[in-house]
């Protein structure tokens, strides 16, 4: 029997194995268990699986693996959600602490409590020359013309594609995604984000996520990557309230960093016979 928990923030939902005392699902079997239990119609459902362990260089270690089998570098969203439960867990105290995830250990800080809480993520520095995106020029802003768009590429702890649109709700994401998401400018692929400014405060942000495979509710890297491309064109201030499908993030832009700050949400808890 296996315990897990279902969280989500801002609908960007995961299931959450606790691996704190030890593990409980091999890491060779935790590519098949996302791609089973990810499922919404025969598993649990989610958009992808957080495993929460110990770690020997920050807080808590954070591992994600998506519906897709693939390992994600980090998530926005899943972070929170880890948070909020190793919080209300007794594996963390309030205030700040730090997260080990693939793209590295990110400091959080936390407010409240409960639904309540409000989890603010230091994202770290959003890269134009990451390696896995071919930078032209030393830290270079890239802009390339790809299916007749222009799109922004950035990376916020995974790669990111941005494109500012007039009409958001318009946007067929399906059809026209596929060819972006897997263009060779992206050796690992990436997610594409379809931005609108509604004001130099707001943007609007749909967002197709890499190894979902599909459009999520919320998307915590796409959101501070479209803020940053934003801010980058003059478009936004660096203090940017994200209107995501699931609902608000807001993200601040200091001194090269980005910070995320949003809430989690506990859905339900239960057990794998």
């Amino acid at each position: 029997m296996i315990q897990f928990a279902k969280l989500h923030g801002n609908g960007n939902d995961f299931i959450l194995i606790d691996e704190y005392a030890g593990t409980v699902v091999a890491d060779d079997k935790k590519a098949d268990f996302a791609e089973k239990y990810c499922d919404r119609r025969f598993g649990i459902g989610g958009d992808g699986v957080l495993f929460i362990s110990k770690s020997g260089s920050a807080d808590i270690k954070m591992r994600l693996f998506q519906p897709d089998r693939s390992e994600a570098e980090m998530c926005g969203n899943g972070i929170k959600c880890l948070v909020k439960y190793a919080l209300e867990a007794g594996y963390l105290s309030p205030g700040t602490t730090t997260v080990e995830t693939v793209a590295g250990i990110l400091p959080v800080n936390v407010k409240g409590h409960g639904d309540e809480m409000l989890v603010k993520v230091n994202m770290g520095k959003p890269l134009f020359d990451r390696k896995d995106i071919p930078a032209k020029g030393d830290g270079e802003f890239i802009n390339e013309m790809i299916e007749g768009m222009q799109v922004s590429v950035i990376n916020t702890g995974v790669p990111h594609a941005v494109i500012f649109v007039d009409d958001l709700e318009g946007v067929d994401i399906d059809t026209i995604t596929p060819p972006i998401r897997y263009h060779t400018i992206f050796p690992k692929g990436t997610n594409v984000n379809f931005v609108n400014v509604a004001d130099e405060g707001h943007i609007n942000i749909r967002t197709y996520e890499r190894g979902v495979e599909g459009e999520t509710l919320s998307c915590g890297t796409g959101s501070v990557a479209a803020a940053v491309i934003a801010h980058h064109l003059g478009l936004t201030g660096s203090d940017v309230t994200v209107n995501t499908l699931g609902g608000i993030l807001n993200i601040t832009l200091e001194k090269g960093y980005a910070f995320m700050e949003g809430t989690a949400k506990t859905v339900f808890t239960g057990n794998l016979l």
